[in-house]
């Protein structure tokens, strides 16, 4: 005990510290929001990637998607790796960074309303933002919490609680700069961890060969696919597993997801230089493939570890308690870093999470409906306040969580993603999406998710949510031949960032010799 209590107590202090470090670097709205737009690399990379993966991932995610597909979970991890990382990085990185400079635009709704000419897509946007990203950091804070009363024996609420000050005050006191370089830290943290926990479980069950001899062993149930292959032994350790066509659904949500997240492409603005670029796809690419691909990777023995624990009063399993199970038997300086992992991620999560909440309630729903005018000075206070009052109603939400975590997460991705991915990505790219498609965007997304949640079509919330993200890239397009065309002059004027001359040395870029 006194071990886990001293490593947490060094975690602590090095977060706070680096909160009022930054300080300093948090003088104005632009600062304290986006850095001054001068991360480096290193920072971008592993706030992209501390941002993507938190206890929603290694608590929830892990068990339950691991219990219900065995080892081939693990192509969720990797598919985070290339869809949500990769690729988002070569696709949306460097055009995101051009575009919401020339806009001016420093958060996803303003995006919407300077790069569509529209108000009332900005403020719509700026609501439909903070009412879903409530369901995910709750999320964060019930993985987190049920590890935590796991490793330390205290109560869930005492453990959100404690968590969420502590959250509170390095975002309040530092802003991005201080969510950004506790990101990075908290990054080195988890790779390390992960490692070590993984190493760690499976010498328990005799090394890794011994592990996946007792999971082919294990039988297909009939709460995790349908009748032909119930009874069947082999598929939790095979390379697709029992029920491949709702583990793809998984991959898209989990993976394609971070492209129309506030939080997470809000990194994108922040970029420093073409540096940054390159060696933030490389790696945050990596961080990916250890993180998520571990996270999964491990939680595919969770069928080893079906003790009492895991199981409810009525039978049924209970999800979030299996990879807490898992842990439970290790050694005490394992568990304390484990604790310490978790917490790195979830916080780093958290604090994007609310920072991106209360900047975009600021900028782009109280200021342009409330306070036109409202001065520098009295934003950045605002932004502070609702930090806080964000912080306090996803605590209320967390202390009495309607379903599992994975089921969570999935609506509010689901919602977000839905709404926001299509528009942003086809508004980088085409001079020719309109406004009109937005807003069927918006309508599906959100209207979509909440249908869905009162009266189930698609029983799944995670397929639901995939669902949309899909759809939401087909009606884009669509409702855009058939609308009224966008100004003109306005858009070339907005697209004319990427048509700007550059002159780099040789060793960037090979110009042939006239």
């Amino acid at each position: 005990m006194a071990v886990k209590i001293i490593l947490l107590v060094v975690f602590f202090s090095v977060m706070i510290g680096v909160g009022f470090y930054s300080r300093r670097k948090a003088r104005n709205v632009n600062d304290y929001v986006l850095g001054g737009r001068t991360v480096g690399p290193w920072i971008t990379a592993f706030a992209f990637g501390t941002s993507y993966f938190s206890s929603v991932v290694f608590i929830g995610y892990a068990g339950q998607f691991g219990w219900k597909y065995g080892l081939s979970s693990t192509w969720i991890g990797l598919g985070n790796a290339m869809i949500g990382s990769l690729l988002a990085w070569l696709v949306l990185g460097r055009r995101t960074r051009v575009m919401t400079q020339k806009l001016e635009a420093r958060t996803m709704p303003e995006y919407f309303g300077k790069r569509f000419d529209s108000k009332a897509l900005r403020v719509v946007g700026s609501v439909i933002a903070f009412v879903f990203l409530v369901p995910y950091t709750a999320s964060v804070y019930n993985g987190l919490s049920r590890l935590f009363g796991m490793a330390f024996s205290i109560d869930y609420h005492v453990c959100i609680v404690i968590m969420a000050l502590l959250t509170g005050v390095y975002v309040v006191v530092g802003g991005y700069m201080a969510t950004a370089l506790n990101d990075f830290i908290q990054g080195i943290i988890m790779l390390i961890g992960i490692a070590a926990v993984i190493i760690a479980v499976l010498n328990g069950q005799g090394g890794f060969l011994e592990a996946v001899k007792k999971l082919s062993e294990v039988e297909v149930d009939a709460a995790v696919t349908a009748a032909p292959l119930l009874g069947s032994k082999g598929l939790f350790a095979s390379f697709f597993g029992p029920d491949p066509l709702n583990l793809l659904g998984v991959v898209v949500l989990t993976s394609l997801g971070t492209w129309g997240l506030p939080q997470m492409v809000h990194k994108f603005y922040t970029i420093k230089d073409e540096k940054a670029v390159r060696t933030g796809t490389i790696v945050s690419t990596f961080f990916a493939i250890v993180i998520s691909g571990g996270c999964y990777f491990l939680g595919g023995f969770a069928r080893l570890f079906s003790g009492a624990d895991i199981y409810k009063p009525d039978g049924t399993v209970a999800y979030d308690s299996i990879v807490p199970a898992m842990l439970s038997t290790l050694p005490d300086l394992l568990i304390g870093i484990v604790v310490v992992l978790v917490f790195s991620a979830s916080m780093s999560t958290l604090s994007s999470l609310v920072l991106t909440s209360s900047s975009t309630l600021t900028l782009d729903l109280i200021k342009p409906l409330i306070a036109k005018n409202m001065k520098e000075k009295t934003q950045l206070s605002l932004m502070r306040i609702l930090v806080i009052a964000f912080i306090a109603l996803s605590v209320i939400l967390a202390f009495n969580p309607p379903m599992f975590i994975a089921q969570l997460m999935g609506i509010s991705w689901g919602a977000l993603a839905g709404a926001f991915l299509a528009p942003f990505m086809f508004g980088l790219y085409s001079k020719k999406i309109t406004k009109a498609s937005v807003w069927a965007s918006y309508i599906f997304g959100v209207g979509f998710t909440v249908v869905n949640m009162i009266h189930p079509m698609i029983k799944s919330p995670i397929n639901a949510g995939a669902f949309t993200m899909l759809v939401g890239l087909i009606i884009v397009p669509v409702i855009s031949l058939i609308t009224p065309k966008p100004d003109k002059a306005l858009i070339d004027d907005i697209f004319s960032c990427y048509e700007e001359t550059v002159v780099v040395h040789k060793s960037e870029s090979l110009e042939e010799e006239k």
